[in-house]
């Protein structure tokens, strides 16, 4: 596929001199950020490309063996290390921008053929008083630092100093990214909105007798139809039993009357993930124990939602879907005791076992530490997070029969606002009623 550039460098441009600036007021150094390498399938067939996250953030560069270089400082710029231009492999392979094609499409200070990165890196690391480096995430990536800096080393007698310190990079860059920027959040918005097609055309076409995978081939074509690379992560089609599996994704059950249906997809745009997950009755209306379930995850999402402002810690949301699914539980018969005995016991968890949300972005669980100083991060405008409560119930003596093999969760997209939350994905429905209006006038035929 031929790469493209971006639209708009300046989202990029201005990251990279954000990051240069607060690694000065650490007291200056190099960054290296090498992007991803190629991964084999099998045999000589590579994986579709996709570059790393982090790389991504600060250049928009699509294309393999890269490295961004910041140099800070009184003189503070950018380099890029690409592959050059290569009539013959681009016959094969698609164009490639090169040095000076990615230095004006990018907007970066330099740019430098990828073989010189042996000869410049020590040239740069010199007189640096810190590297700031992914230390052991990549081990090739590693020995590039390691070999630099035993070069400066080496060079010492003829006035080199070589940097004593090496900080890890992506604990600036975590922070910066946990806070999306305006350019992030459009492209957020689009990849809910194109997720919120996906899942409206399941419900439409999920029935009896075909199979999760029939389901799933639908949201690819939305997916790709609407202009999105790829999921976001591997689709999970959940038919009954299915359902209670929380990472499920063979997808290859053929669908019965009187399931439910839990489907958790999202796709990614422009390198960024959206994350949906919606739970439907295959016939098209919810019996009554799978009603009973389903509202109570619907009002805990609702309580969890109600939590998210500014100024509220990371586990206020998730505190408060528990609340509300563990007093259901009760109301159900499907735990004894009292609410505080059951919080605190936690045997809740015995039906809803996982955390209620987790940060989004680049990655479908994006970077940035919850704890802060030992403390539930407080949440801030332009943090965008997920909200999935659920509940699983699995054949049990102690549970009643009517309940076997429901699963059921629901999940959205929040956007932190200054006013509370904006729900991105709330266009795909998720009231029993509007699910069960859809799939009735949805021109739906059984395998």
């Amino acid at each position: 596929m031929t790469p493209s550039a971006p639209a708009d460098v300046l989202p990029f441009q201005s990251r990279r001199l954000r990051l240069l600036a607060r690694m000065a007021e650490l007291g200056g150094g190099i960054a290296v950020i090498p992007t991803a390498p190629e991964c084999l399938r099998n045999r000589d067939t590579h994986y579709p490309y996709r570059a790393d996250s982090y790389f991504h953030y600060l250049t928009g560069f699509p294309e393999p063996e890269a490295v961004l270089v910041l140099v800070s400082g009184a003189e503070a710029r950018s380099i890029l290390f690409c592959r050059e231009r290569d009539e013959e492999r681009e016959i094969w392979d698609g164009y490639r921008f090169g040095p000076e094609g990615a230095r004006a499409a990018f907007g970066f200070d330099e740019a430098l053929p990828i073989a010189e990165l042996p000869q410049r890196l020590p040239e740069l690391m010199a007189h640096q008083p810190a590297i700031f480096h992914a230390l052991g995430f990549d081990a090739d990536a590693d020995a590039r630092i390691t070999t630099a800096l035993n070069a400066v080393r080496a060079n010492a007698r003829a006035g080199a100093v070589p940097p004593d310190a090496i900080r890890d990079v992506r604990a600036l860059i975590d922070e910066m990214r946990l806070l999306k920027d305006a350019h992030e959040i459009a492209i957020m918005r689009r990849a809910a909105g194109i997720s919120d097609e996906a899942h409206r055309r399941a419900m439409a076409l999920a029935a009896p007798g075909r199979f999760e995978y029939e389901v799933e081939a639908e949201l690819l074509h939305a997916f790709r139809r609407h202009g999105a690379q790829a999921p976001a992560y591997p689709s999970i089609v959940a038919s009954g039993p299915n359902a209670c599996v929380l990472h499920y994704v063979e997808n290859n059950r053929r669908m019965e009357a009187g399931d439910l249906l839990l489907i958790d997809a999202g796709c990614e745009l422009d390198s960024y993930a959206s994350d949906v997950t919606r739970t439907f009755p295959v016939g098209g209306r919810f019996s009554g124990p799978q009603r009973d379930i389903y509202e109570l995850v619907l009002a805990a999402q609702a309580a969890a939602i109600a939590a998210i402002r500014p100024g509220a810690h990371w586990n206020q949301p998730h505190e408060a879907a528990v609340r509300v699914l563990a007093q259901g539980f009760l109301d159900l018969g499907l735990v004894a005791g009292s609410l505080d005995a059951v919080l605190e016991s936690g045997s809740y968890r015995s039906f809803y076992m996982h955390r209620t949300g987790h940060w989004l972005g680049l990655d479908v669980h994006d970077a940035g530490e919850y704890k802060v100083g030992g403390d539930w991060r407080p949440l801030a405008p332009g943090m965008v997070l997920t909200v999935e409560p659920g509940c699983y119930i699995r054949p049990a003596s102690t549970v009643p029969e009517a309940f076997w093999h429901i699963g059921v969760r629901i999940e959205d997209d929040a956007l932190v606002t200054p006013e509370g939350c904006e729900i991105l994905t709330a266009a795909t429905p998720k009231t029993v009623a509007d699910i069960e209006t859809l799939m009735a006038e949805a021109p739906r035929a059984t395998a």
